[in-house]
Parts: structure tokens; sequence; C-alpha cells
């Protein structure tokens, strides 16, 4: 697969990432060499590249603790501590080993140690592949609030090998899956025609697909880097979504939904007011649950629950003069951005889900 350029930073697939990693080191000339990971990443992923890596930089392992619980400004300090012990200077390469909370908090890291040093990401999940890998969004969460403390600022390079995939579970797999689900939804029927019925997808197929689907979001990114517009649609789903990941995370008599599982909600949720304000057919969002809760199954949503979910939107990083700004679809491939919802349509598409 060809390398795809996107906003000043290069993704590499497969074969092409370790030849283009160590031309990097060598035409740079680091003083060290920084590789993030959590005790996840070190065990499966690490071994696999530190045996495609030529330089002679000094190499220091960084490993924190893996799960989004650990995505918070303290993480960030450990680490920020350990360059600083580790003698990390202007010159040093963070290299960044894991999914979208190792990508995101070490992106976050290298943006503000020593008022940046450059990083790269290794992605090897498919979430992170097909999301966190694009676009250069760096940061972690506030409490239990999303990814509310952060910057923009693009990596080098990333590094998607795909052989990585082989060390997830199939939960991993699908929460990866939802973010290619929603890049069809918001762009592409013919793309979204192809997810029609995940039980025949392979591994062999996903290759293909996560190129699409890394395209697709860098096609977003180039026009709107800083989301004034059009890059708002990749938040489809996400509105509700992030507000549910944020309860079932702080509530305890909630298990802890990862990230995509969360998002396949708060689609079936903004498919649903979508039928209500934008005339998205009602017969394609029934098609759209079917398809998600026979793949995902069906997450308990108490009535108890709706409210407090509800009062985490005011959260939400579209929002702004105090308004919750939605995603919407008019049709598939074709978003809405900065919709207004009234608090009884949402009440009515929990309704729907639960039904």
């Amino acid at each position: 697969m060809n390398s795809i350029e996107a906003n000043n930073c290069t993704i590499h697939f497969n074969e092409n990432c370790y030849t283009a990693l160590n031309q990097h080191l060598k035409s740079r000339n680091f003083s060290k060499v920084f590789i993030l990971v959590d005790e996840n990443t070190h065990q499966l992923c690490l071994p696999r590249f530190l045996e495609q890596l030529e330089t002679s930089a000094a190499i220091e392992i960084i490993e924190i603790e893996s799960g989004e619980i650990n995505k918070n400004i303290d993480t960030c300090v450990g680490v920020w501590n350990t360059l600083s012990e580790l003698n990390a200077d202007r010159k040093s390469l963070l290299i960044n080993i894991g999914g979208g909370v190792i990508t995101d908090l070490g992106g976050f890291v290298a943006c503000t140690f020593k008022r940046g040093i450059a990083y790269v990401n290794v992605p090897t999940t498919l979430l992170s592949m097909v999301d966190a890998s694009v676009g250069g969004k760096t940061g972690v969460d506030l409490g239990h609030l999303k990814n509310q403390i952060g910057v923009i600022s693009n990596p080098d390079m990333v590094l998607i090998d795909t052989q990585f995939l082989s060390t997830l579970a199939q939960n991993q797999m699908r929460s990866g899956l939802a973010e290619m689900l929603k890049h069809g939804l918001i762009s592409d029927l013919k793309y979204w025609n192809k997810f029609q019925d995940l039980s025949k997808l392979s591994l062999d197929d996903l290759d293909a697909l996560i190129y699409e689907s890394v395209l697709i979001k860098k096609n977003v990114v180039d026009i709107d880097p800083f989301e004034d517009g059009l890059r708002k649609t990749l938040n489809f789903g996400h509105t509700l979504g992030h507000a549910i990941e944020s309860y079932f995370l702080s509530h305890p008599d909630k298990k802890t939904l990862l990230h995509g599982e969360a998002i396949v909600i708060g689609m079936i949720l903004a498919c649903y007011i979508s039928t209500v304000l934008t005339g998205f057919p009602k017969e394609t969002t029934q098609n759209i649950k079917q398809l998600f809760i026979d793949y995902y199954g069906k997450e308990t949503i108490d009535e108890a629950d709706y409210q407090p979910i509800m009062d985490l939107l005011k959260y939400d990083k579209k929002n702004n003069h105090g308004n919750i700004n939605f995603v919407l679809l008019e049709a598939i491939g074709t978003p809405k951005i900065d919709c207004l919802v009234d608090d009884a349509i949402i009440l009515d598409a929990f309704e729907f889900y639960a039904s």
C-alpha cells in the first residue's frame, strides 16, 4: 500500500513502515529515542518493533498502565519526570506504541515537553489505526470527561503495521470497527455497504478497509485541520457516545465500555434523532440499529441513567455559546453539523435504543 501524505505527516503501511522510520532516524540524528508503551504493548508489540529498528542512538523504554482510566494529567507528569530523569533534550524522539490512550497521551507529552519534541505514532489497535492515527489530536481526559485537555499537532509520521492486530481481543477489534462504520455513514454509501455482513469480514479484508478508512479521515482533516466545519462530521455518534462512555466509566454499578462500544450506541441514538430532525429514513435507522445490535449486542441503559448522561453533554468539545451541537445525517454520506436537539427528542432516542 502506498504511503499517505496528510498535513505534514506521512502515514506508512506494513512493509514501508520500518524502511521509512529507519531513514528518518538516520537523517534526523536524534540524540535519544524514547519508546512509550503500556504493559500489553511492551509484551506483545515491542519485541517485533525493536527487531526492525536501526539506530545508533540510545533507546529508553517508558511503560505506563493501560486503560482509559490512566489517560490523565497525572500519567503525563510521570512520563515528563521520567524523560527529564533520563536526560531527554530538544533533539530527542518519542515513539508511541499502543492504542489511542498511548498515542493521544504520548503525543501530548511530546508536544509539551521542553515546548515540543518530535514524536512518531505506532498505533497497534484497529481503533487507533483508523482514528487516532490521523489528524494530530493529542490530549488527556479531565477526570471522567473525555479529551478535555490537549493540542492539535501532527507527529513526524504514523506507522500502521497491521500485523499488530493479531494481538487484539475480539472486543478491541469490534471497538475499532465502530469508527470505520462511522466513516461509512458520514462519507460514502459504497464504503458503508461493504460492512453489511460483518460476520464475513476477515483479517485479509481489513488491510484494504483500513486504508480506505484512513483516506476518508485524511481527506476531511486536510480540508479542516482545526475542526471549524467539516471535521466536526467525524464526531457523528460521539456527542452522546462520549457522554455514555464517561457515565459508564464513572458509575460504580456500570461496566466500563470501550470507546467503540459507546460510540455504536451514540450512532444509533444520532440516527433516530436524524429521522426526527433531518428526514433521515426511518427504515434505514432501523436497519442500522439491527446491524449494530446483532454485532455488538445491547447495553442496559436504565431510564434513571438518561438525565445524568444528558447532563454530561455540556462538556462536549463541539459546544459553543451554550449550545450543544449534534452531528446528524440527512442520508448516508450526507452529514449535517451544528444541529440543536431538544431534550425530549434525546429521551425518545434512548427509548428507541431500549425498545
